[in-house]
This record gives structure tokens, sequence and C-alpha cells, in this order.
């Protein structure tokens, strides 16, 4: 008798001798196995954020069907892309409106009828959709305007408060974001625009300011590291006018939401950024320095433009946000808060109390470190670009932006750190000519004559 058993089964044998008069019966257990247990799926298809996930189904061999599909959750891979869902008894991942972006790289767990399990890692790329950021406030905001001595006669900043510390300046500008630069997890901060109807939902924060309690943060919301990191976990959201609603932008730190509802270690809003309203003084933000963070993020799509990736012909036209080791314990508008270190005296050597607002205008007298929250830095005139950059066409356009635009000090972190958008459309490769340049390679701008008011990021001309 042949048999082919699909899955483990039990058959009960009757055996006659030749005289026919002795009858046994046994019990045989037949184990199916068609080889070793496997993922044959290698590949998934990439897709755009807020847009339909095309669909990939994971598929097994060998074991013993049936079979349940998992991720892995150690937290040493990420999750499925935001939005993303994976059916465990089918294998099918799938997703009306895609919220991640740049490149997961989760391990997928296979387990069979007798928990043996195999695993196989595969990558999904995402482009973000971040256009959007450009209308984060006016074209008169301080985040939008030229420093390039050039066109704006904008002078170097003197004050003993706002140069880099010069311990930092031999360090390079590293690009903290990409495409598989942070692989297997996405690298950078991610941002999503919803609409103006998008629900509230509650929002408890559980260590510093909350400026909301409730808001459009939808369960999809990409996370900066994705849900299995233990770092800032940024969820910034930008809210679309409409029916009455205001331009918002809404941001998180250390954001979580483990089957709902959200929570955060503080939070920022912006309630309508169809105006420069900065928040207020020493309140703080999602952001050591007081700054909104979406806004001040290099994103492919202002890179690209109306090119490619291979052949980009955007534009950068806001100042970058870096990070250095330690800030200078005071800020700069348009800042409107800090944590760092040292301290300053006024003209009349007075010490001005640490943690307040300093003016470029009538500046301190003299500093025990430098480089003040908020300050912006422009690529000096006198650099040359870097060669890599002729053979680099996104960093030669960011390299643009620094001279045009700069870059804004927000945050402590590594000297140098450069912060943009996770996105499959960066080239890594590309983005490493950044590299070649150094902090001593910036200059910092004073931008007093440009301020209205410290309330507000409005420029005067």
């Amino acid at each position: 008798m042949n048999v082919s058993p699909e899955t483990t089964t039990t058959y009960v044998l009757t055996a006659t001798n030749a005289a026919g008069s002795v009858t046994a019966s046994a019990t045989v257990t037949l184990t199916s196995s068609g080889g070793p247990l496997s993922i044959t799926t290698t590949s998934c298809p990439g897709g755009t954020q807020n847009t339909a996930y095309a669909g990939c189904t994971i598929t097994a061999t060998g074991g013993n069907p049936p079979y349940t599909f998992s991720i892995d959750d150690s937290g040493n891979y990420p999750p499925l892309p935001e939005g993303l869902v994976l059916d465990a008894s089918s294998g099918e991942i799938t997703s009306p409106l895609i919220g991640g972006q740049g490149t997961y790289t989760p391990e997928i767990i296979v387990t069979d009828a007798t928990g043996e399990t195999a695993k196989a890692q595969i990558a999904f790329a995402m482009n973000g959709s971040n256009a959007f950021l450009a209308n984060v406030f006016t074209a008169a905001s301080i985040f939008h305007h030229r420093v390039d001595a050039a066109t704006t006669n904008l002078p170097v900043d003197t004050s003993p408060a706002a140069p880099m510390y010069s311990g930092y300046l031999p360090e390079t500008i590293k690009p903290f974001f990409g495409n598989n630069s942070g692989a297997p997890f996405p690298n950078g901060i991610p941002a999503i625009e919803v609409p103006a109807n998008q629900p509230d939902v509650s929002v408890a924060t559980t260590v510093y300011q909350s400026y909301f309690t409730s808001g459009p943060i939808p369960a999809y919301a990409p996370v900066e590291g994705t849900s299995n990191s233990n770092g800032d976990r940024h969820v910034l959201v930008y809210l679309e006018p409409g029916n009455g609603t205001n331009p918002a932008l809404y941001e998180m730190w250390q954001g979580i939401y483990l089957d709902g509802p959200w929570t955060d270690s503080s939070n920022a809003e912006w309630p309508n950024v169809a105006t420069d309203a900065l928040t207020p003084q020493g309140q703080g933000t999602s952001d050591a320095a007081g700054l909104p963070v979406g806004p001040l993020l290099v994103n492919a799509d202002e890179v690209i433009g109306t090119g490619t990736p291979t052949a980009p012909t955007g534009t950068v036209q806001h100042p970058i946000r870096f990070t250095l080791n330690h800030m200078l314990n005071y800020w700069v508008w348009p800042a409107t808060q800090t944590a760092g270190v040292g301290s300053c005296d006024d003209s009349s050597g007075d010490a001005i109390p640490v943690e307040s607002e300093i003016s470029q205008a009538t500046p301190p007298s003299s500093c025990t470190m430098s480089g003040a929250a908020g300050e912006i830095y422009r690529l000096k005139a006198s650099v040359a670009t870097p060669a890599c950059a002729a053979t680099s066409p996104q960093a030669a356009i960011i390299i643009t932006g620094f001279r045009n635009y700069g870059i804004i000090l927000a945050d402590n972190g590594d000297s140098g750190g450069l912060i943009g958008t996770p996105d499959a459309r960066w080239n890594d490769a590309d983005l490493s000519c950044l590299t070649s340049l150094i902090l001593s390679d910036f200059e910092p701008v004073n931008v007093s004559s440009l301020m209205v008011s410290n309330d507000s990021g409005a420029t005067s001309r």
C-alpha cells in the first residue's frame, strides 16, 4: 500500500497470516516531509507613502503544513512598514494606506504544524511623500529665508556665543538619513500628511510638556526608527487645511502606539502653520532647541523635484537641522528653548541666567561655551564644492542648500549629524559625498535684522 499524507496521519493496519488464522493490528504514524522548512519568497514590492500597497504573499515549503506566519518582534529587526499587515494564516501582506517611508528589512518567520520554524529577511522599500513640508509656515518665515551673504548681505555673527565649539570643528557632516544606511531599520525622521477630516485620537504624555491630549495621529503614522527603536521615536503629522480647519503640525517625541492609544514623552503643536507663530519661549517642543522638526528635515521630494533619483532637479529652500555633541545653554531666535552647557556674561560682566534667550543684536561679552540653540550656519563662500559633488547629484543639491539656507543647530547628538527623512529614493553612496565637508567650513549668520518678534518666525524683509 502506498500513501502520501499531506499532514501527520495515523493509519490502522491489519495483518493476517498465510493460514488466515492470526490477525494483528498496529497503529503506524507517518509524518509528511517535503524537505526542510523554508521561506521561498525572496522579495516583495515597494510602494509610496499614503497610497495603497500592491500586496505580497509570503510562501513556504517543506516541513509540515499548515503554516503560520509572523514577524520577529525581538527588537533586532523592524516591523513591517507602518500601515502594512501580515495575515498569519495566508502569509498575505496588504495595506489600504502605507504609512512608513524608507527601507525596512523585517525578519519573517514561518512556523509549521510541529513547531519547526524558518526565517528570512525581506526588504520593503518605501518612497516618502513629503512635498507638503515645504508648505509648513509661510514664504516669509525665517525657516524659508536665504542667508547667503551674496543675496542677503547678512553678516557673520561675531557674538562669542555664536561659533561652534572649536573641538567640534574637525568633525565631518554626517547624513543621518538615507535608504539602506540604517539597515535593517529605516534611517531618518519620517513625516506624514493627513486629511483635514482625520479623526482625533487620545494622546497621553508621560514625561515633559504637552501641547495636546488628542490629535489627528493615525495608527499608521510612521515612527522614527520604528516601534522597535529605543531612540527618539519622533512622530510628525501635518494636518491639511479644509472645512474650516487650519493647516497644523503635530510632533511627538518618543511616540509609542501599541494597539492604541498613543503615548509620548513630550509633544508640540503649531495649530496654524499658515502663520509664522513660534511656540512659547522656554516651554520646549519635541526638539531640544524648541524648534519644529518637520520643516527643517531635508527630504527626497524637495531634492528630486521634477527629476528622478539619479537626475534630481530640486532645491533645498530651508535650513537643515543638525546636531552638536553639546549646545550652549542659551538660545537665539528662532529657537525657543535649549538643553546645553556653559554660561555667558553680559556687557557689565554679570552672569546671564542660563536656559534663556540671548540676542545676536546685543550679544554677550563672553561665554564659557559656544554654539547657541537655533544658530544658523552657512557654508562659507570661500569653501569649494567637493569634487565628489560632480558625480553625486543629490549631495550637490543639498550642498547648494548649505550655501543659500544653511544648517540650524537643533539638538544635542553626534557633532555634524545632519537630519533628514528616510526614503527608498535616497542614494546612500551619493549622500556620502556630504562627509567631504567639515564643520569648520561653516560660519554663523547674524539674522537679528530679520526678526520682527521673538515669538514669530516672520521676517522683516
